[in-house]
């Protein structure tokens, strides 16, 4: 089973490295900047669960792409999907499954648009990962998990021959049967992570030692809960329960992307996590305060960057 994986930055060549050191037919689909990289260092991967440099990975340049491939992995920000879709469309053929590992969950609804609903399963992946000055993948903490399926739910071949090949990776790869539950989970934690972070410029132990801190956390997290009920997902009790516990830890140094990428003058989701929520809960009349003002802050910073 071929393998393109689009991009070979934190997410992308850390799942796609990670494939290829198991055996895997894995290519990167990738700029020409970072093409050369890969060729000079190789990709570098520095993690928990041990360091590797794989020499001369696979790559190809999205005007050098005709093959068709059987799985697209896509890893791009929110914000380059028109781009990465035109880059990767080549690659697409009738039996091509995608797994876009995106936040949030317009994308499925544009993937959709441009390949027909059969082509796109659902995915995401959890990691604390960037690059570093010297362009090497730098997993930040131990957790990593990356899970995916069909999104009516049913199991299917294609999923379960992926599963194996996920498996073999070592990094918690595995198919989901209630993997748009687990989307919306993923994004309600998200959400509050990156909005709270990013807002108070502060990590989650520094929010909840201060004053209303711990109350204005789980506070986002039970309005973006409440668009995902209204939605037709109900947060799960477990997750609920672990999601709460990791919000409200005492001394964590926890933040998101999101806040490093501000710390970084970069360019951020703030439409597609936090404007997106926003959206939904207007369309049910779901009262959204606190996301409201994290919004207003991120749409500033937006501006002032330019």
């Amino acid at each position: 089973m071929r393998i393109l994986v689009v991009g070979a930055g934190a997410i992308g060549g850390y799942f796609g490295g990670r494939l290829l050191q198991s055996g895997a037919d894995v290519t990167f689909l990738v700029r020409p900047k970072r093409a050369a990289e890969l060729a000079s260092a190789g990709l570098v991967i520095r993690s928990p669960h041990g360091d590797i440099t794989l020499k001369n990975p696979p790559t190809v340049q999205a005007d050098k792409l005709a093959e068709k491939f059987d799985v697209v992995l896509l890893s791009c920000k929110a914000f380059d999907l028109d781009d990465a879709m035109a880059s990767f469309a080549p690659a697409v053929g009738p039996g091509t499954a995608i797994i876009p590992l995106l936040n949030g969950m317009r994308h499925l609804d544009v993937l959709e648009a441009k390949f027909g609903a059969g082509a796109v399963l659902g995915g995401q992946c959890k990691i604390a990962a960037t690059l570093n000055e010297q362009r090497e993948v730098v997993q930040l903490a131990p957790m990593q998990s990356l899970s995916f399926g069909e999104r009516r739910g049913a199991a299917s071949d294609r999923v379960r021959t992926i599963a194996g090949i996920m498996a073999a990776g070592n990094f918690g790869g595995a198919a989901s049967d209630a993997i748009l539950q687990d989307m919306w989970e993923k994004w309600i934690f998200l959400a509050t992570i990156a909005g709270c972070t990013s807002a108070m410029r502060a990590a989650i132990g520094d929010i909840v030692g201060a004053p209303g801190g711990r109350d204005f956390i789980l506070g986002v997290r039970d309005e973006c809960s409440a668009v995902a009920t209204a939605s037709g997902f109900v947060p799960r009790a477990s997750f609920l329960e672990s999601s709460g516990a990791m919000l409200t830890a005492e001394g964590s140094k926890m933040t998101a992307s999101m806040y490093r990428d501000i710390l970084n003058h970069a360019a951020i989701e703030a439409d597609q996590i936090i404007g997106d929520l926003i959206a939904r809960a207007d369309a049910a009349k779901a009262p959204v305060p606190r996301l409201r003002m994290i919004y207003v802050h991120l749409k500033a910073y937006e501006a002032q960057r330019g």
